[in-house]
């Protein structure tokens, strides 16, 4: 039985309007709609992978439009500096003092754009921000924004001149999500969509915005959420046997070489609450956990140079611990 209370209800009808609005507008990419809607309940981040021309930019675009705050995009190249990204300290000669000077990291939704193609210095700049929401420069520490949501994307066609983010620093990341080509029905809805938005050429309507104190309370709400003790244990077991897969299955013992570090169970607690909460639900299922377990795990778990070798991958490898791992 779900029991609801009005300002939930409240709440939830306002993010099932964005929900739509971005359907809407950003066709055949469901999953990643969900999932940024997730990272931003679940306060996380996010690091998207698919190839040119899937809506990544328009999708981040489409919701910091749907929402309070101010949204900066910034395109990762091999001679970008730390400095370009978190701001610097400008000499101010008339008086002798220095003033910092805030870089793009100090807006709300940051979409870093191509971020394996940064060096591994800017790299860690962002994802030590995104860790500690906050950017030290000389002796003063400055505060980052409480609504911050990053969104890195990556090509994953293109390898040269890329500096692949190391796997320490990719746990950072709430989810990693995969997206693909829509299929030929969706194909022709984008090209019917982009005709008509090309014939109309008119000024975008005006849309409620999701204020960031309406954001806030979602985020509370979702903690709120119930999860029984079995769908508790079930998501704990399968962080655990992302660590010993062979004490789960013995077909899997030689295929890992590093399990998921605790940060995966919080990140998937939080995301399956998100999911639920989206859904209309007050409690959380094991489908939900299920659902998530791919993209919260996948850019934590590394396979063995064995499994590697003969051509496994940590989607099957997952997909193997879902399969053995018994549901509630």
């Amino acid at each position: 039985m779900t029991i609801q209370t009005a300002s939930s209800e409240s709440l939830r009808a306002e993010f099932a309007a964005l929900r739509a609005r971005l359907a809407n507008s950003i066709l055949g990419q469901s999953a990643l709609i969900d999932r940024l809607l997730i990272a931003l309940l679940a306060d996380g981040h996010l690091l998207v992978e698919g190839a040119p021309g899937l809506a990544k930019t328009t999708a981040v675009k489409a919701l910091a439009a749907g929402i309070e705050g101010d949204f900066h995009r910034i395109q990762f190249t091999p001679d970008l500096l730390p400095a370009d990204l978190t701001g610097t300290e400008i000499y101010r000669p008339q008086d002798g003092s220095f003033r910092f000077d805030r870089g793009p990291i100090f807006h709300n939704l940051l979409l870093a754009d191509e971020v394996n193609r940064a060096p591994a210095k800017v790299q860690s700049a962002l994802l030590e921000a995104m860790g500690e929401r906050q950017v030290t420069i000389g002796r003063e520490t400055h505060a980052l924004p409480q609504l911050f949501l990053v969104m890195a994307t990556q090509n994953p066609i293109e390898q040269e001149g890329t500096y692949p983010l190391p796997e320490a620093q990719l746990d950072r990341f709430l989810m990693q999500v995969r997206i693909d080509y829509p299929d030929l029905a969706t194909e022709r809805a984008i090209l019917h969509l982009n005709r008509e938005q090309a014939r109309a050429n008119q000024a975008e309507e005006t849309r409620a915005v999701i204020t960031q104190a309406t954001i806030f309370a979602a985020r509370h709400a979702i903690l709120e959420l119930y999860m029984a003790p079995e769908v508790e244990d079930y998501l704990l077991h399968l962080v655990m046997a992302s660590r010993q897969p062979g004490a789960y299955a013995r077909e899997l013992d030689g295929w890992l070489r590093f399990g998921a570090s605790p940060r995966a169970t919080l990140a998937l607690d939080r995301c399956a609450r998100a999911l639920a909460w989206l859904e209309g639900r007050d409690f959380v299922s094991p489908e939900d956990v299920q659902a998530l377990a791919p993209d919260v795990l996948r850019h934590r778990i590394l396979l063995s140079y064995e499994a590697e070798a003969e051509g496994r991958t940590t989607d099957a490898f997952i997909a193997a611990l879902l399969d053995r791992v018994s549901a509630p």
